[in-house]
C-alpha cells in the first residue's frame, strides 16, 4: 500500500540525484509529494506508527525540513507532542522555545533515511540535552545497511542504488544530475 500511494503521487523518482548527503544516487523519494495530502500521510504513516504504538516514549522530534511532517503526524496518531530540530549556521539545535527534558525518551523521526546523518545530529542535540533516544521511525528507509545505533522502523524499505560522488556509474556514463533535497550541499 505504501509503495502504491507513493507511485500515486509520483514520489519515487528515476534518474540521476544528488543528495543532501553528498552521494549520488539513481532514485529518489520525493516524501514532501505525499506529505502535502494530509489523508495520504496519514495511511503512509500508520504504517510505522503501528509498529511504534507499544514502544515507551514521551516525544516526538522531527530533523527539518524531511522530519517535520512526519513528526508531526506520527505524533497526532500516537497522542505524543511533536516538535522539531533545525539547523541554525549550519548547526542542527533546538529553538523556538522547544525543550527535551533530562531523561525524556525521544523517537526521531524522518522521510527518508539514506546515510543517517540528520537523524544522528539530531540525536546528539537531545543526548547532550539529557534526553534519551529510543528509536528512529521514518517513512522511507532506503539505508544500504545499518546506519543506526539505534532500533530503526519504517513504512516501507525501499531498495535504490547509491553512489559515492568520486565512484558514481552515472557520473561515468555523463549523465547530469539534480538535487532535490533540501540541505545546501558544498
Amino acid at each position: 500500500m505504501v509503495v502504491e500511494i507513493l507511485k500515486e503521487v509520483e514520489a519515487l523518482l528515476e534518474g540521476h540525484f544528488l543528495l543532501s548527503s553528498g552521494k549520488h544516487s539513481n532514485g529518489y523519494c520525493q516524501c514532501a509529494k505525499v506529505l502535502q495530502h494530509p489523508d495520504k500521510a496519514e495511511k503512509v504513516l500508520r504504517v510505522v506508527c503501528e509498529k511504534l504504538k507499544d514502544i515507551d516514549f514521551d516525544i516526538v522530534v522531527g530533523p527539518a525540513m524531511g522530519g517535520v511532517i512526519v513528526a508531526y503526524e506520527v505524533g497526532r496518531q500516537l497522542g505524543k507532542p511533536a516538535i522539531f530540530t533545525e539547523r541554525e549556521n549550519g548547526v542542527m539545535t533546538l529553538r523556538r522555545g522547544f525543550e527535551i527534558k533530562p531523561g525524556q525518551r525521544v523517537i526521531i523521526t524522518e522521510d527518508v533515511v539514506t546515510t543517517g546523518k540528520s537523524f544522528k545530529e539530531a540525536a546528539k542535540v537531545i543526548e547532550d540535552l539529557g534526553g534519551i533516544v529510543v528509536a528512529v521511525a521514518c517513512l522511507a528507509d532506503r539505508t544500504p545497511g545499518n546506519v543506526c545505533d539505534y532500533p530503526m522502523y519504517s513504512s516501507v524499505k525501499l531498495e535504490i542504488d547509491t553512489y559515492d560522488a568520486d565512484n558514481c556509474a552515472l557520473c561515468k556514463e555523463g549523465t547530469p544530475y539534480i538535487k532535490p533535497g533540501s540541505r545546501n550541499i558544498k
